[in-house]
This record gives C-alpha cells, sequence and structure tokens, in this order.
C-alpha cells in the first residue's frame, strides 16, 4: 500500500511542478517527462537483461554449492546467529546460506555477485512464506539489512575517486564503513521493533554483533596503516581472491560428493533466467516513476526547499550541495553515481562536497530497485512495512555520512574547488595582484607552451610572467571575459580573450593549489 501511495505520488508531483513550470514559460518540460517515460522503461528492460548473464552465473554456482553441501556448512555457521533475526526459518534451512553469501558480497563491495545471492535468498524464504503475494517477517527483515547497503570495502566508489584524479581515492574508506554500519544497526533495531519475535538484547546476538564489530575494527586498523595506493590495490585483491575461492570451493566440495558439477551449473543457471524475465515489469514501473519526477524538476525544487530550510536555523550548510546524492540513492543507483560524478566535475574531488558525496554514495543501497527486484522475483506486491523501514535505515545512514564526513573532512569546508582557485587567479591577472597570485600557487609552479618549452619553474617567475604578460604578450585589462571548463583529466581550461583575439590556458589544480600552467594555441 505504501509503495502504491508513493508511485502515485510521484506521477503527481511531477504533473504539478511541470505544470508550474510551463506557466512560467518552460514549454519544453512535458517533453522531457514524456521522453523520460520512454528512456526509463528502456532502461528497465536493458537493466534486466544485462542482469540476465550475471543471474545465470551465480545461481549456478549457488545450486553447485548447495547440491555439494557448502550452503548447508554456511547455514550452520551463522545458524545460531540467523535464528534470532529469521525467526521463522528453520534450523539448517538453505535461505541461510544464500543470506550470508549475499551479506558477504555486498559489504565486499561485490554487487554483480550480491543480486543473484540475494534473490536465490529471497526465493528460499518464498518458499516458506504462508502468504504468497504478501512479504513475510523473514523477507522484510532481509530486505532491510540489504538496503541498509552495509559495505567494508567500497571498490566502486573508490575507482571513481580514482579516475577523477582524488590525491587518496581510499579516503572515504572509513566514513562510509562507519556510516553504513549505523544504517544496519537502525535498520535492524526498526525491524526488530515491528517483529517482537526477534530479540536483540540476547546473549546470541550480542555475541555475533560483537565479533562483527571487531571484525570492522579489524579492518580499519590493517586498512588505515596502508599506503592509499595500497589501500585500493589490496582491498581490490582481497575481495576478488575471496569470491573466486568461494567459487573453488564449491565446485571441490561438489567434486567430493560426486556431484555432476556442470549439470549442476546448468540447473542453477536455468533459474537465472527465470527471475530476469520475472522482474521486468517491476523494474519499468519504479523507474518511470522515478524518471518522471527528476524530469519534472521535482527534485530540484526538493533540494533548493531542503537548502533554504537548513539555512534557517544552521549557519554552516555545505552539506546541502551533497543532499541531491542522498535523496537520489534510495530511488536509482545510477542517478546517485550521477550526481555524485557531477559534484566532483562542479567541486572537485577533494573538496568537502566531493568527499561528502562519495560518503554518501556508500552509506545506504538503492532501497526502491532492491525492493522492485528482490519482491518482483517472487511476485510479492504487499510490501507492509519494509520501505518505512528500509527508508529510516536509509536516513541514519545519510545523517551519519554527513556527520562522519564532517569528522573527518570538516577541514575541507570553505575551501575553494579548483575552478574558483583558477577564477580568482585570472582575477589577480587582471587586476595586477600579485600578493593574491601568490596565496594560489604552488612554490614549483611551472609553466610551459604547447612545445613542451618551459617558461618558469617556480612562483616567483609566474608573477614576473604575469607583470609583464609574456603569456598574451599585450597589456592586462580588466575588461576581458573568462569562460573556463574542467575536462576529464582533471585540468581546468580558461579562456582570456580582448576583442576578438584571445589564447586559452591550461592549469593544474591539486590540493588548492595551482602546480601547472600549460599555454595553448592562439583562438579566434
Amino acid at each position: 500500500m505504501v509503495l502504491n501511495y508513493i508511485w502515485i505520488g510521484f506521477f503527481l508531483a511531477a504533473l504539478l511542478v511541470a505544470l508550474i513550470k510551463t506557466i512560467g514559460g518552460d514549454m519544453e518540460v512535458f517533453s522531457a517527462i514524456v521522453n523520460s517515460t520512454f528512456d526509463m522503461a528502456e532502461v528497465s528492460f536493458e537493466i534486466a537483461i544485462g542482469l540476465t548473464g550475471i543471474l545465470c552465473l551465480w545461481l549456478g554456482i549457488m545450486k553447485i554449492g548447495e547440491n555439494g553441501g557448502a550452503v548447508q556448512l554456511l547455514s550452520k555457521l551463522v545458524g545460531p546467529f540467523f535464528r534470532q533475526l529469521f525467526p521463522d526459518v528453520p534450523k539448517d534451512h538453505p535461505a541461510h546460506g544464500s543470506i550470508l553469501m549475499n551479506f558477504s558480497a555486498n559489504m565486499l563491495g561485490l554487487d554483480n555477485a550480491a543480486t543473484p545471492m540475494g534473490l536465490k535468498a529471497m526465493a528460499e524464504l518464498q518458499e516458506l512464506n504462508p502468504k504468497k503475494d504478501t512479504a513475510s517477517d523473514a523477507q522484510i527483515m532481509f530486505l532491510v539489512l540489504n538496503t541498509s547497503g552495509l559495505t567494508l570495502i567500497p571498490i566502486t566508489v573508490m575507482n571513481y575517486r580514482n579516475q577523477f584524479g582524488a590525491d587518496n581515492p581510499a579516503d572515504v574508506f572509513i566514513p562510509i564503513l562507519l556510516s553504513t554500519f549505523f544504517a544496519t544497526l537502525v535498520g535492524l533495531i526498526v525491524v526488530s521493533l515491528y517483529q517482537k519475535k526477534v530479540k536483540l538484547l540476547n546473549k546470541i546476538v550480542m555475541a555475533y554483533l560483537g565479533g562483527f564489530v571487531a571484525l570492522i575494527a579489524g579492518a580499519i586498523y590493517y586498512f588505515t596503516n596502508l599506503a592509499p595506493e595500497d589501500l585500493e590495490k589490496q582491498s581490490s585483491l582481497i575481495s576478488n581472491v575471496i569470491l573466486y575461492g568461494i567459487i573453488c570451493l564449491f565446485i571441490i566440495m561438489a567434486m567430493f560428493k560426486r556431484v555432476n558439477v556442470y549439470e549442476s551449473f546448468i540447473e542453477g543457471a536455468k533459474e537465472g533466467f527465470n527471475i530476469a524475465i520475472k522482474i521486468i515489469p517491476y523494474l519499468v514501473a519504479i523507474l518511470v516513476s522515478i524518471g518522471v519526477f527528476r524530469a519534472s524538476g521535482a527534485m530540484d525544487y526538493l533540494v533548493g526547499g531542503m537548502g533554504w530550510f537548513f539555512s534557517l536555523f544552521l549557519s554552516n550548510t555545505e552539506f546541502v550541495a551533497g543532499l541531491p546524492t542522498a535523496f537520489m540513492k534510495p530511488l536509482s543507483g545510477s542517478g546517485a553515481r550521477g550526481m555524485m560524478l557531477e559534484s566532483f566535475h562542479h567541486y572537485g574531488v577533494d573538496s568537502f562536497v566531493g568527499r561528502l558525496t562519495s560518503t554518501l554514495q556508500g552509506a545506504t543501497d538503492t532501497t526502491f530497485y532492491i525492493l522492485a527486484v528482490y519482491f518482483g522475483s517472487v511476485s510479492i506486491r504487499k510490501t507492509r512495512y519494509a520501505i518505512k523501514a528500509g527508508l529510516l535505515a536509509d536516513l541514519a545512514g545519510i545523517i551519519a555520512g554527513i556527520v562522519f564526513a564532517y569528522l573527518f573532512f570538516g577541514s575541507a569546508v570553505n575551501s575553494l574547488s579548483d575552478k574558483e582557485v583558477v577564477n580568482h587567479f585570472a582575477a589577480a591577472w587582471e587586476t595586477q595582484a600579485p600578493d593574491m597570485a601568490y596565496t594560489l600557487l604552488d612554490d614549483d609552479v611551472f609553466v610551459y607552451d604547447q612545445s613542451f618549452d618551459t617558461l618558469c619553474t617556480d612562483n616567483k617567475g609566474l608573477v614576473e610572467l604575469l607583470k609583464t604578460d609574456l603569456l598574451e604578450n599585450g597589456a592586462i585589462q580588466q575588461s576581458w571575459a573568462r569562460e573556463m571548463k574542467e575536462t576529464k583529466e582533471k585540468y581546468i581550461l580558461l579562456k582570456m580573450e580582448r576583442k576578438n583575439k584571445g589564447r586559452s590556458y591550461r592549469f593544474r589544480v591539486k590540493n588548492g593549489k595551482i602546480r601547472s600552467v600549460e599555454c595553448l594555441t592562439t583562438f579566434n
């Protein structure tokens, strides 16, 4: 019922915003909304098709593990703990092993492996569900713990930060780990309040949670003592070694039990294809509704309203620039990723906002997508309180992400973005203000032309060039206009012109200082 209201709300909110924008003179908004319905329907189908191969692979591997006894072995290892969280699931049921595999893949940041394992677990829980169209307590607990997005090694976020030239791509590792832990803890508490049979304050649960906290503390200690480049390499290596080790373990155990490994794989892979077909309608429904909400501009109004609201009683509202990522994450993983990358582009990957959006991207998971895929795979239409609990876990992750971002990266608040550094430098250039220019230059800044001939190799030399304007061969005039953009190579392009003449320069900025300037060809 809640999902029904949310789905309707997306469409009606988009309609209201579109009408307001049309009255204001925006004649393209309805076209954008309609186009988004077609685009998102196509994207939904492409996601399902993309999942087909992955589902076939991992459900085939899971079938090997099931027939070989590996899944049952895992079930026994976590049985006492899971019997407290999932009291309706019988002892040594295969669902315990599938749930553990799913959680493990999520913690290692292996999304492609986690989804098939999660769908396998959901199907096994559905076998125990007396009301096939209504989510059971066990299914809700499993889904909410999934949406909290507990991550031990955020490989994907670190890779994106590395691509954008972050000084330390892994500096968000601990904030993400702590944020997801709080999101998971809140999700667990909320569901246990709904499900009176789940008792968290008993020695079994506390023992397992204590061991898990010790594991997290050990991971933090180990990874924080590594060099930044080693952290990224080792986290990726450890994740993939564990994953491939599990595959080989399943195969070896099946061989010892004289199981036909190939036939077991094919049997499981067939299930993957059937699940991929089942989830298409659910994906189309949820992604199209999110698409129209976003295309109408309703998301922009929401973020703007939040910024105004927080400015009423908070002096520091720097975090508001990261809220689009936070709001988008429960709705769309790709949308949130796009918001994060846009913040890298606009503010800089090492700015406070860039680090905040990185933390928020890893702090929670795509609640509505997970709900559509997981419940859709077993044809559940009545979700009960799953959305409420999942969104509360998301909210906890978002709040924790903001708090930890300020705690770890607060010194970066109010610092200049790369573009602002170049903008201030251009102002100093125009106004012949060497003192201001000095503050923006690295001591060892070097300047070269397009032939890679070095013009100077320190900040004093560059300031002298500015004084005489050797780079432009003309007098400095404050009337020059500036147009800048950031390229994928993390350079800032600056165009300075006078009438129909001008020259462009490419700046490399790091840690708020200009590190190099390249004089490019003259353009008209």
